[in-house]
């Protein structure tokens, strides 16, 4: 229960005060282990040359001559804090047990002085340094000692200064965590804010791009794609629900309209032929709107489904034009490529050939059709991120008032009525278009033509942001 209460930016604001305390911490002790070790070297130097200059001394002495377990004298000339400096000669018996029990210094000291020729012994407060010396074919050791008031009183302020920097920089580290988790986070929050004010009434909002962002830019990147998709499902059901029922109830009510007739009396063999003919062609036209319909549910709905390959726009095109030309021969269509890449794989996209040469011939054969066959333009164009095909008629145009209602299904201009269709093509080309990761984008004014832009990313590009996705 408590994990679920804790958030990510909470989780990550203790993570981040643990690593500064961690590192704090190691880095306090080593500061300090290392002064403390530094003192205790430098302090049994000092030691060491009092030790030598005692030798020297004795050293230097005309007669030395001193009983065994005997201690010799105890300099005590404060040179160092608390210093007391002894000779002693050393027994013949090796034995140091009467030396120890009166200087309360531990036996086996002075055997490591004999062994090692040096050596060294603190008891926490008085440190000691020891030297073997022979004179006169006798052995003698010289000890320094004094009380390192740097390990004692000084190295307590240093632990006192350490503790108080370590408080400070644990209540320093807080706020930068604070302020470092909320800053890795605002950005996370302003999305999913964004995300929560999207719904099935806005689904035209989309999220912002984050400056320098660049992980956050892809998820964004992917959202905005995902929404894309969504809003055209959504405005696919909506319109499907919305013009279904009128749609197909106007050729149903003249199929049971003129059965009704032909059933109420007795009627002639050319009456009872020319009723199946009405019923029959009033049965084709709900065919083909049944057709429509399913067409664009499918480009709405099961676009990830279709199967994707690298497509060369120039030769789809062409094939285009080709067709449209074989099905009407009024059709005057100008294929401009001056504006074509010297690289023709510029002109290569990831789509599904079949989609894309539907969506492109509905829009050719519109400017055809309501341009009454006068010549329409076809540009093709590429960036070295995009493709485009720019399709330009001189026609009849569209009403400035309806234009925001040109992807409705079914939708037709006031001033189409005498021209043969269904409203169909401009809707499933621009669900093409979005399934195709493009943008379709009409501008029209009536009586003066149309001019539709239909963009692509390109094969490269598309590989590239893919690539970018899955690092």
């Amino acid at each position: 229960m408590f994990n679920k209460v804790i958030t990510n930016q909470t989780k990550t604001m203790v993570l981040l005060m643990l690593v500064f305390t961690a590192i704090i911490l190691l880095f306090s002790g080593l500061v300090y282990f290392s002064i403390v070790n530094f003192s205790h070297q430098r302090f049994y130097e000092l030691l060491k040359i009092r030790t030598a200059t005692i030798v020297q001394i004795e050293k230097s002495k005309d007669h030395l001559d001193l009983p065994e377990n005997y201690v010799l004298s105890s300099l005590n000339d404060e040179e160092l804090p608390m210093e007391k400096d002894y000779v002693f000669a050393v027994p013949t018996d090796s034995n140091f047990k009467k030396i120890s029990q009166e200087v309360h210094i531990p036996a086996y000291f002075f055997k490591n002085i004999i062994k090692e020729g040096e050596s060294n012994y603190n008891d926490q407060e008085f440190y000691y340094i020891g030297q073997s010396f022979r004179y006169d074919d006798k052995d003698y050791i010289a000890i320094a000692s004094a009380k390192n008031h740097y390990v004692v009183y000084y190295l307590g302020f240093l632990k006192r200064t350490l503790l108080t920097c370590i408080v400070l920089s644990l209540f320093f580290s807080m706020i930068f965590s604070f302020y470092l988790s909320k800053t890795l986070f605002r950005p996370i929050l302003k999305i999913t804010g964004k995300v929560k004010e999207i719904s099935s009434e806005n689904l035209h909002l989309r999220l912002e791009a984050q400056p320098d962002n660049k992980e956050l830019n892809e998820l964004v990147d992917t959202f905005n794609d995902m929404l894309n998709r969504i809003e055209t499902s959504f405005e696919t059901q909506n319109h499907l629900i919305g013009n279904v029922s009128h749609e197909l109830r106007t050729p149903l009510t003249s199929i049971m309209g003129e059965a009704d007739v032909a059933l109420s009396i007795s009627r002639t063999a050319d009456e009872y032929k020319e009723t199946l003919g009405i019923i029959l062609d009033e049965a084709e036209k709900l065919d083909k709107k049944i057709k429509a319909l399913l067409m664009i549910a499918q480009t709405g709905f099961d676009g990830k489904i279709q199967k994707m390959d690298k497509v060369r726009i120039d030769q789809l095109l062409w094939d285009v034009i080709e067709t449209l030309r074989r099905i009407d021969s009024r059709n005057n269509i100008y294929l401009d490529i001056s504006m074509l890449p010297d690289n023709p794989k510029k002109l290569k996209v990831q789509g599904n050939e079949q989609l894309l040469h539907l969506a492109v011939a509905n829009i050719i054969s519109n400017g055809c059709k309501y341009s009454n066959f006068q010549q329409v333009k076809v540009s093709l164009g590429a960036t070295n991120t995009d493709v485009y095909i720019i399709v330009k008629d001189n026609g009849i145009g569209i009403p400035e008032v309806e234009m925001n209602k040109i992807y409705d299904p079914f939708f037709r201009a006031s001033n189409t009525n005498n021209y043969e269709g269904y409203g169909i093509g401009l809707p499933l080309a621009r669900n093409i278009v979005r399934m195709h990761h493009g943008e379709l984008i009409v501008s029209s004014h009536e009586n003066q033509g149309t001019t539709v832009q239909m963009r692509f990313p390109n094969f490269y590009s598309m590989m590239q942001k893919g690539e970018e996705i899955n690092k």
